[in-house]
């Protein structure tokens, strides 16, 4: 478990599907994903985050309120799909229930995610990836340090014209943390 000032980054409890269901069922979290996601598809992405965890120590953590323990989504890392133009490396990501945004949230945990994999995995580098339009996490991205590599790609599991095909790549160094 990973503890900031105001959050806990855990290992999934199976208290927390129900509401990462609803999460990935709502059309505002899913805006910039090519469409909601059922409830089996979301309990699927949440066993393989807790088994990727038990296995590794390490990716998409659960995260909740420490001061009422209340689980308000996931932040952390993955090894990028094989598919991606910058394929063999870790990415950073997350993801929260909308009554949690604009909070700092987000940026909390994402930062205490890179200080885990510079510190803890000694990574060289960790990505983040977004569709060109979410300029949102965009934001979040820069506030916790990482750069825009202007090397725009076409998410390849996405048709080239689809309204979220375009993404940009920010990188991090450890030297860049903020």
């Amino acid at each position: 478990m990973i503890e900031t000032e105001r959050l806990y980054l855990r290992q999934w409890r199976a208290s927390d599907f129900a509401i990462f269901a609803e999460m990935n069922a709502d059309l505002d979290v899913m805006k910039y994903f090519p469409k909601p996601l059922s409830p089996k598809v979301s309990d699927a992405i949440a066993n393989k985050c807790s088994q990727l965890i038990k296995d590794k120590g390490w990716g998409f953590w659960a995260v909740s309120l420490k001061e009422t323990d209340t689980f308000i989504g996931m932040v952390g890392l993955n090894e990028a799909h094989a598919d991606m133009p910058f394929a063999a490396t870790i990415e950073i990501a997350w993801r929260l229930h909308k009554d949690y945004w604009g909070q700092g949230y987000a940026t909390e945990a994402a930062r205490a995610s890179l200080n885990f994999a510079f510190d803890t995995l000694g990574l060289d580098e960790v990505v983040a990836f977004t569709a060109v339009i979410n300029e949102h996490s965009q934001l979040i991205m820069q506030r916790i340090g990482m750069s825009n590599t202007q090397e725009n790609f076409y998410h390849p599991m996405l048709d080239s014209n689809h309204r979220l095909a375009e993404h940009v790549l920010y990188k991090i160094t450890p030297d860049r943390r903020s």
